[in-house]
């Protein structure tokens, strides 16, 4: 999803939202002399047996971690980015290694915005599982949920950058480990302790991983756990285009909440006009409670029971749009990890949505999809400046 060279304006409010007075604390504080704490998330090491990830002792999650943690489910893998943009992967003189997988990319973006976080999936055992395991520890993304596959390889993509910063991709799972997950390797209780559980539509392709999705979603939603979906369409790891149509489909309406964008509604649609409110009204189920449509460059749309609206984004020169949509989830589900309320209340969902229009705005002005993903206070003050 590309959200690059958008803009962002707060209409005629007077005072700001919540999060900008929290940025204005923060802006006065440092003015004063002092430090900010650092958020308040923690970790759990781990040590690798039998291909399990172990939890170190003392590791586990604290009552207000677990109050509002999102557990993210599915794939982690190495994104191979070009160094220039708009060549083709055979004329690119070089790449640069990336973390990425989108529901890993919303686990990190989530912990660099200050929320508690868990990641839960499968690698290889090879140098690239470790690198990532690691890289999700050191951006306090929980990781008890993790498996490494000593027969499978850790996924990667090499990513083609046009010149607008529009991504094609080139996948390398025949088949990788992030495919192999078990329903009996599953962290039930993980998935039981999160507010908000949230994956995409990748790892129901290839069983033995479709039936640990399902797995999954199933003990979720009978936890009362709120579910996150956004489908991430990959039409090319897809064995044709009605599998996939079919696959995204088959799990619309356990969603609770949907991420969708421009490109998805006219594939799931069969190629009605994604800019019709009745169009993608189509696609709001009965037990729905937030559709949203991301627009790229014009932000984001809104549609619950109850209201429907548009959020403008900020104005950003986009380098690599890899992971703008995931930032913006993070940016969406930080939010509500801490107050659900936001549902009902349009001017607070609005709010939010304007901190996570800012969220993927940010990200596209880097290479890379978990290197780009920006910390709260580089989001807030990317706000306050549009505000001056």
């Amino acid at each position: 999803m590309g959200l690059h060279s958008t803009s962002f304006c707060f209409g005629s409010r007077v005072a700001p939202p919540p999060f900008l007075m929290t940025a204005i604390a923060v802006t006065n504080v440092r003015a004063s002399g002092f430090s900010c704490p650092p958020p308040l998330t923690s970790f759990a090491r781990f040590t690798c047996v039998k291909g399990r990830a172990i939890p170190a002792p003392g590791a586990g999650l604290s009552e207000t971690d677990q109050s509002s943690l999102v557990v993210c489910f599915g794939e982690l893998l190495i994104d191979f980015v070009p160094t220039v943009n708009g060549v083709s992967l055979a004329e690119a003189p070089a790449f640069k290694k990336a973390p990425g997988g989108a529901p890993a990319n919303v686990a990190v973006g989530i912990a660099r915005l200050g929320g508690s976080s868990a990641f839960l999936g499968k690698v290889g055992e090879d140098e690239f599982g470790y690198m990532l395991a690691n890289i999700l520890k050191e951006n306090n993304v929980k990781t008890e949920g993790m498996r490494f596959d000593p027969g499978a390889r850790t996924a990667l993509a090499f990513v083609t950058l046009r010149s607008d910063g529009e991504r094609e991709f080139m996948f390398y799972r025949n088949p990788s480990a992030d495919m192999l997950l078990e329903e009996s390797e599953l962290d039930l209780n993980l998935i039981r302790k999160a507010k908000i559980f949230h994956y995409g539509s990748i790892s129901l392709i290839t069983e033995p991983c479709k039936s640990a999705h399902i797995a999954a979603a199933k003990a979720a939603k009978d936890a009362g756990v709120v579910i996150s979906y956004d489908p991430n369409l990959r039409l090319p790891l897809w064995p044709s285009a009605d599998a996939a149509r079919e696959g995204i489909l088959s799990i619309w309406e356990i969603a609770d909440i949907i991420k969708i964008s421009e490109e998805e509604i006219s594939f799931l649609t069969q190629g009605e006009d994604p800019y019709d409110d009745n169009v993608v009204r189509k696609l709001y189920h009965p037990n729905l409670k937030l559709l949203l449509v991301t627009e790229g460059p014009d932000g984001c749309r809104y549609y619950t029971k109850e209201f429907s609206g548009r959020v403008e984004g900020v104005k950003v020169d986009a380098v690599d749009t890899t992971g703008a949509g995931d930032a913006f989830v993070a940016g969406v589900l930080s939010q509500l990890a801490l107050d659900l309320s936001l549902l009902q209340k349009e001017d607070k969902l609005r709010d939010a949505l304007k901190f996570a229009n800012a969220c993927g705005a940010l990200t596209v002005t880097e290479r890379g999809a978990i290197p780009a993903l920006p910390t709260r206070e580089a989001v807030l003050n990317a706000i306050l400046k549009s505000v001056a």
